[in-house]
């Protein structure tokens, strides 16, 4: 890489959630290389929650998708043209000395284009994004949580030493949280994600709740609003907090961050469990698990079936065996394990 001290860096990361939250460590990483570097971050709107509340970040600028989705389905083209060119504008504005595309594909090197910046580094992909870098990697996914990104930032030659995970909640989200429930008296579980190969199913969910309240914890049930109607069948007639849909991201992932304890599936908040330092059990089938998560408080329940990872092709006709077969008494035995290891910690020191 050309740029030996950049003055200004642009990181590209637009979603998910997830991916958001294993992309945060390239905001120390670059600016423990760099310390007078000001760094900035490219997001959608609905992660901004994630972002805003990093020390290290400048300013969180967001891409409009929606409006030029909506320009483009109204077959807007002028206005669309006069919308990006303004963005161009925006970015430009910045004088990025060097861009970090850490989401991979066309759309995002696209915007990588637009800022003007010579200087354009991201991820090899199916895409043809390479029309719009400079340079492109390969990713390195091993089982390290956040591993593509630590490959990346090992590249750009930023300092690595520490790798770990951040969310930037803002300190009004956190006095938000703490007026729906007091920090460390809750259990809180991530049911819901964005493919049915990655649930855990309601059965054990409940068998789980149920055993959890047995032993006295208090239990919060977190998720969008696109999971509100499967929250509300899977969780009637429970002693448990629905917070399902009815709280804004930020507020979302610091309930997370101030809970006793986070079980959850392959989803963003279970990650940010993690990256919260919350002892955190995660439910891994159809994906590819992160085993090496850096922190003694994290558990992942994994049975590497032969089949398994699927990703998005499942072979099973529905049956989901990876993970109807991780049982709530294993969840419930791993949970133990996490709060006696994070209560020998605290007495230690």
């Amino acid at each position: 890489m050309s740029v030996t001290s950049p003055k200004r860096v642009l990181i590209i990361r637009l979603s998910a959630i997830g991916d958001v939250v294993f992309a945060s460590p390239l905001v120390e990483a670059c600016k423990r290389r760099y310390p007078d570097t000001e760094i900035d971050w490219l997001a959608e709107g609905m992660v901004r929650p994630l972002i805003v509340g990093m020390p290290a970040v400048g300013r969180v600028i967001l891409w409009p998708r929606q409006e030029w989705r909506a320009l483009w389905e109204e077959k807007r083209f002028i206005t669309l043209f006069k919308a990006i060119r303004s963005f161009r504008r925006e970015l430009r504005a910045r004088n990025y000395d060097l861009v970090v595309d850490a989401q991979g594909l066309l759309k995002s090197a696209f915007l990588a284009w637009l800022t003007g910046c010579p200087e354009r580094i991201g991820f090899k992909s199916k895409e043809p994004n390479g029309v719009f870098l400079s340079k492109r990697y390969p990713k390195q996914i091993t089982s390290r949580i956040s591993s593509e990104y630590l490959g990346l930032a090992q590249e750009l030659g930023w300092d690595t030493t520490q790798f770990d995970l951040v969310l930037g909640v803002t300190e009004e989200d956190h006095a938000r949280a703490s007026t729906i429930a007091a920090p460390d008296s809750y259990i809180a579980i991530a049911p819901f994600t964005t493919r049915p190969q990655k649930h855990w199913t309601p059965t054990h969910w409940r068998t789980l709740i149920e055993k959890l309240s047995s032993r006295g914890y208090n239990v919060g049930c977190l998720g969008g609003p696109a999971d509100r109607s499967e929250a509300s069948a899977m969780l009637e007639g429970l002693n448990v907090a629905n917070w399902v849909g009815t709280h804004p991201l930020g507020v979302s992932a610091s309930l997370v961050s101030k809970a006793k304890a986070v079980i959850g599936v392959d989803t963003g908040l279970t990650h940010m469990g993690i990256a919260a330092g919350v002892p955190t059990v995660a439910l891994f089938g159809s994906t590819c698990p992160y085993t090496e998560t850096g922190r003694d408080n994290v558990e992942v329940i994994y049975h590497n079936l032969d089949c398994a990872p699927c990703k998005r092709r499942p072979s099973c006709g529905g049956a989901f065996t990876c993970m109807t077969g991780i049982l709530p008494s294993e969840a419930l035995e791993a949970l133990e394990r996490t709060l006696t290891r994070t209560s020998a910690a605290g007495n230690i020191e």
